[in-house]
């Protein structure tokens, strides 16, 4: 029986919205109720929450949500209350989740999947590993494997490279033998794509992408391309692929895609599809082998994580302006006030 003990206040700081809209000023740091657990919750402490681009389409409205609404879908913290019902984790167990309303200093959840329990001698350094790895983790490990098997040998086609997911694409695109043909808006983060792997190399600002791609393959085109940007590039990745290629498209950074002829399809047998991560983590046995494919990828190395910049959670606004207007690479984090 654990002998740790939290206080446990009334009230929190949360990033929250009340209304959608473009502006960042429908963003609010304030005060809410800490929740309430039931008998098979625990009530998690943060300390650490992951930025993804997911929060701007519920700002914006393109993800519908009750309002007022807590954004965040990812967090590193420790267990301060235990549902009697629950039976493997106790106060003071460190844990990494994804969840939705992280963007909070505390959060309920029920832990039976999509929750780590880390070490009792986790570090700080640890914590924010695995805060930042959620979302973008296991969205990249997924895709590989289930929205287009990366085979030895491909040619892959990776959008927007230096970000968090492209980072983690990269890397693991490259880890299976296949070449990652890398874009990006800037060649200092081409840099950061070709230190993670990438063998050929296409500035979004300057290059042709089409073009290149086709120089890069002899014309063939790709295997798939893994498109987190949207609207700006979704043709661009139809017009990449090779015969029978796949466009997966799981992102809207530039805006959502909009509607498209199914018979632009025909010319070449080319597949699209629109995932989402966790519709690949739903079954025990999906969760049981994606996590621990994923923490043995980050404990040993093969897999690393390129936390870029940490912010305070109540400077969220700017983590999102800077986001959001292209200034930023690999993983960015919230941290949570005590």
């Amino acid at each position: 029986m654990s002998t740790k003990s939290f206080a446990i206040p009334a009230t929190q700081k949360a990033i929250r919205i009340h209304e959608t809209g473009e502006s960042l000023d429908v963003l609010k740091y304030e005060d809410t109720a800490v929740p309430q657990i039931s008998d098979d919750e625990v009530l998690i402490k943060n300390k650490y929450a992951g930025v993804n681009f997911i929060e701007k389409y519920f700002r914006i409205g393109l993800y519908p949500s009750q309002k007022p609404y807590t954004l965040g879908r990812e967090a590193s913290g420790v267990v301060v209350q235990v549902g009697k019902n629950v039976q493997d984790y106790k106060v003071g167990d460190y844990v990494a989740y994804g969840s939705a309303g992280t963007f909070a200093q505390f959060t309920k959840f029920n832990p039976k999947s999509k929750i780590y329990k880390l070490p009792e001698d986790t570090t700080d350094e640890k914590l924010q590993l695995y805060g930042a790895l959620f979302i973008q983790g296991f969205t990249a490990l997924t895709f590989i494997e289930e929205a287009y098997k990366v085979q030895k040998g491909d040619y892959i086609l990776v959008h927007a490279a230096a970000g968090g997911v492209g980072l983690l694409l990269t890397q693991l695109i490259k880890l299976r033998g296949a070449h990652v043909i890398a874009t990006a808006s800037t060649d200092e983060k081409l840099q950061l794509a070709k230190e993670a792997g990438a063998e050929y190399l296409i500035n979004s600002s300057t290059d042709d992408t089409v073009a290149k791609v086709k120089e890069f393959t002899d014309g063939k085109g790709v295997q798939a391309s893994f498109d987190g940007v949207g609207k700006d590039t979704f043709q661009i990745s139809l017009d990449s692929l090779a015969r029978k290629g796949t466009l997966v498209s799981f992102g809207n950074a530039s805006g959502a895609v909009p509607p498209f002829s199914i018979s632009t399809l025909t010319s070449k047998n080319l597949k699209v599809l629109r995932p989402t991560v966790f519709n690949y983590l739903v079954t025990p046995e999906e969760w049981d082998y994606y996590s621990a494919s994923l923490k043995e990828l980050v404990e040993s190395g093969k897999l690393k994580v390129d936390i870029s910049k940490v912010y305070s959670l109540e400077d969220y606004k700017q983590a999102a302006a800077d986001l959001e207007g292209r200034k930023t690479t690999g993983k960015l984090l919230l941290k949570i006030p005590e």
